[in-house]
């Protein structure tokens, strides 16, 4: 519920964001910054039935929520009936199912580093950049995989099979022994240090319903739309719909949302370890719009648009500019924290990162016009963030989120939305937002879930390198770790390639034979095709039923920004109440 204010005075800082990646087209940060800026993290992109998160600081282990970005440390579990998807690329997609424990190890810009010390796992690569790799660390083996294809793992108590297929290769590394080649369709078992190879066996249900489920989502409508690279655009195809307005080119507007309803205001403020205070969206939608792009007002309704596709989009926390406000208070006599999503052009400005990145204006990953103050600008000035004092959807009725500071990051924001907000006494606060995180923040979701088997939790895992740590506390960061989540240290094998390729011998046809050994019958719900493959919901299958994108005004040096047009509706009218100036 919200919560009514008078209110009190407070400085706080930060703003918005967004960021540069060392191979970004439009801006190349420092070599200094590259690894603390740019990265995607691999979302949360699916779940079903009961799945569990944990990241260190957190109580307990919480229910996992829709689109939580991961970070190194962080853990997830799928109960005996339970099934998720992590997206790892725009290409690439992580699945675990049915008392599997899954932990995200490492994130490098070229490498990515997973743990299974128990459970069920495939991992679907339709692409993966030259000189990129995955790891997959097990019980008894570490797995690396540098080429597109289909790959699955199995770990019980007693072996762990590795399965190749669709062309996929990988490199495995037992705990003792040397490394070896996996070539394509192959299965190898370990048994305490025996190793067998054998054919890759049929698809099974669970391998066809990936199979399937990556098909849907690659079939995208909304991909012609939005930069490559950016996650979730499945998903904008089944909850919204796109039109093109001359001012904006291709926008998305959501559907089914709630009178009053305005970017920011449906989800939650966590504590990431890497891109600190992180917007996470309970919409089933809510990655790509709050990641990417920006928010503005179109014939009276809100609208995300992704502007003008770039080579390299920028992944960003969020997308929106905090305040301060000297003077203001609330009942309780609390400070407050309030924000507003970014319009058109407007800049970002990054409140993590190292010094020098923090507290500067950026459009890295941005391919539209620039605009300061509602002014378009020319994309080489060089703009003092203390002059940025006007950003334009302030106007619009409803737009500013606030909630008292104790409240940031430790409630939805559903239930701590303060109800009256005086935005003419609001003032852009350039810096670091200074909220310490509670054990509450570390999470999206409230209330415990179910927790790994202690056997599946003392397991060690092989690795090539060493878990990653959690980076260095931020400002005014509280450190909080938690007696529920013990990770063994794993143990390490030397990286040095120096396998040498596998024999490729001749193999018989795919079936039972003497080279496929027997396998034990899937779980009974596994025993028909699964319902969930596709998101419920029409699909727009005809390119012709869209239309395409325009050539969009970009704007003149000195020029007013646009303000919205007014087309006339689309026929089928999203049903948010219009937006009004404020």
């Amino acid at each position: 519920m919200a919560t009514n204010a008078k209110w009190l005075i407070v400085t706080l800082p930060a703003l918005a964001l967004l960021l540069a990646t060392a191979s970004s087209a439009r801006a190349a940060a420092p070599s200094s910054q590259a690894g603390a800026i740019g990265r995607t993290p691999p979302r949360l992109s699916y779940t079903n039935g009961e799945v569990s998160f944990w990241r260190p600081g957190a109580q307990d282990w919480t229910p996992g929520q829709l689109n939580t970005p991961l970070a190194p440390g962080d853990e997830l579990y799928t109960a005996t009936q339970g099934d998720l998807e992590l997206e790892a690329g725009t290409r690439a997609f992580v699945r675990a199912w049915g008392d599997t424990r899954l932990g995200l190890a490492n994130q490098e810009p070229d490498f990515l580093q997973f743990t299974i010390p128990s459970g069920h796992l495939s991992v679907d690569l339709r692409g993966l950049d030259p000189g990129h790799s995955v790891e997959l660390d097990t019980p008894n083996a570490a797995f690396t995989i540098e080429q597109p294809g289909y790959y699955r793992v199995d770990v019980t108590p007693e072996r762990t099979s590795f399965i190749t297929r669709r062309g996929g290769r990988a490199t495995m590394r037992p705990a003792t022994g040397q490394a070896v080649a996996i070539v394509p369709s192959e299965e190898v078992v370990l048994e305490g240090e025996t190793v067998q190879s054998y054919v890759a066996p049929e698809l099974d249900v669970w391998d066809q319903w990936n199979y399937a489920r990556t098909d849907h989502l690659l079939e995208s409508v909304s991909a012609r739309y939005v930069p490559p690279d950016v996650y979730g655009v499945d998903d904008l195809d089944h909850y919204g719909t796109w039109r093109v307005v001359q001012t904006y080119g291709p926008v998305w507007v959501p559907e089914a949302v709630t009178p009053g309803w305005v970017p920011y205001s449906t989800g939650r403020w966590i504590s990431d370890p890497h891109y600190g205070w992180t917007w996470v969206d309970t919409a089933p939608w809510g990655w790509a719009p709050y990641h990417y792009g920006r928010w503005v007002v179109v014939d009276g309704f809100w609208a995300w648009a992704p502007g003008p596709v770039v080579a390299r989009p920028v992944y960003c926390p969020a997308l929106v500019a905090f305040f301060g406000a000297p003077g203001i208070v609330v009942s309780a006599g609390a400070p407050v924290v309030s924000w507003v999503a970014l319009s058109w052009g407007e800049p970002v400005v990054p409140w993590w990162g190292p010094a020098g990145f923090v507290g500067r204006p950026r459009w890295a990953g941005w391919g539209g016009p620039r605009v300061v103050n509602n002014v378009v600008i020319n994309r080489t000035t060089v703009v003092n963030v203390n002059n940025i004092t006007v950003y334009k959807n302030v106007t619009v009725q409803n737009s500013v989120v606030a909630v008292r500071q104790d409240h940031f990051g430790a409630r939805p924001v559903e239930e701590a939305r303060i109800a009256q907000v005086d935005v003419h006494r609001l003032q852009p606060v350039h810096g670091p937002l200074r909220v310490a995180p509670e054990a509450a923040s570390f999470v999206a979701a409230s209330g415990r879930a179910a927790r790994p088997p202690e056997t599946m939790r003392a397991r060690p895992v092989v690795a090539t390198r060493p878990l990653a740590g959690r980076v260095g506390a931020t400002r005014n960061e509280v450190r909080q770790e938690s007696p529920t989540v013990s990770i063994p240290a794993p143990r390490l094998v030397p990286t040095a390639r120096t396998a040498q390729p596998a024999t490729e011998t001749a193999r018989p046809p795919f079936g039972t034979g003497p080279a496929e050994r027997q396998r034990p019958a899937l779980p009974p719900r596994f025993g028909t095709p699964r319902a969930e493959a596709a998101p419920a919901g029409p699909r727009e299958l005809a390119p012709s039923t869209r239309p395409a994108p325009s050539v969009e005004h970009r704007g003149t040096v000195g020029e007013s920004a646009p303000q919205a047009p007014s087309p006339g509706r689309p026929a089928a009218a999203p049903t948010p109440e219009r937006a009004q100036a404020a």
